[in-house]
């Protein structure tokens, strides 16, 4: 691997994942963009590469496709250059989920966690191999947010989150770093996409800003980013509640007020 990493990114024609592009190749990245518009692709790879002269390969892919996502696989598996997957490529589904097409909610699942994890494993392999590499997930907020009623789609973002710590501690021993980065509302194409209400749209960050802030998580090495997040101690104390649950799992009885009926 080079001292200077290509970076592979997912989800790259628009929103966060170009800005990580543009902001990667600022930093002297070689990149290998991905997503399904060859035509976007193909224009911010020209605008880069005449910016900052770095090389950028686009690779037009549906992860929902089997053949495709494959390609991408292979890539990642026999690309030694390639030292950072920043795995953005993410949708939304907006509606009830009573009122949500089955066959939607089954894309959504495959691009948010089935590829997503495909994509790591993929990756990982490899950089535990040479002892270096990077993994950044993109998951959200709303998997910290049952609230938010937006069940699927939250679904797949805290399985993102659980999936990037539990990596975490798995290869990071390895050499491998593994980042969460979780974002609020941030203003890209999602919404659109998503067919959401404008009227039930909250205020939404820039996403330049949000991939700033990503990217200072990302060189102070941060398991978990959550940009919107003012307060860092809420967060740590999520977590210390987390742990001092552990113990109590490791029960043979089940809990007293389980004993009796009311």
């Amino acid at each position: 691997m080079t001292d200077t990493p290509s970076v592979l990114i997912t989800g790259a024609s628009t929103g966060i994942g170009a800005t990580y592009a543009e902001r990667f190749a600022q930093r002297g990245h070689d990149l290998v963009l991905v997503a399904r518009d060859k035509a976007r692709l193909e224009a911010l790879a020209g605008r880069l590469r005449d910016k900052t002269g770095v090389s950028v390969e686009i690779v037009p892919a549906d992860l929902t496709n089997r053949n495709d996502l494959g390609v991408v696989e292979t890539r990642l598996r026999e690309d030694w250059r390639i030292g950072i997957l920043l795995n953005n490529a993410g949708a939304g589904l907006a509606g009830a989920f009573e009122r949500q097409a089955i066959d939607d909610i089954d894309r959504l699942v495959a691009l948010n966690t089935t590829a997503l994890v495909r994509l790591a494993h993929a990756a990982a392999v490899r950089f535990v191999q040479v002892g270096e590499g990077a993994i950044v997930n993109t998951s959200s907020v709303v998997g910290l947010v049952p609230e938010f009623g937006q069940s699927v789609y939250g679904a797949t973002k805290a399985f993102v989150l659980y999936l990037s710590q539990g990596l975490g501690l798995e290869l990071g021993p390895k050499g491998v770093y593994v980042q969460a980065v979780l974002p609020a509302a941030t203003r890209t194409e999602i919404w659109e996409r998503a067919r959401a209400d404008p009227a039930k749209i909250p205020p939404l960050m820039d996403v330049g800003d949000l991939v700033d802030a990503a990217l200072v998580g990302f060189d102070r090495r941060e398991s978990i980013t959550i940009p919107a997040l003012h307060e860092a101690e809420h967060w740590d104390a999520y977590q210390a509640a987390r742990h001092v649950m552990i113990p109590g799992f490791a029960q043979i009885h089940p809990a007293d007020r389980y004993r009796t009926a009311d």
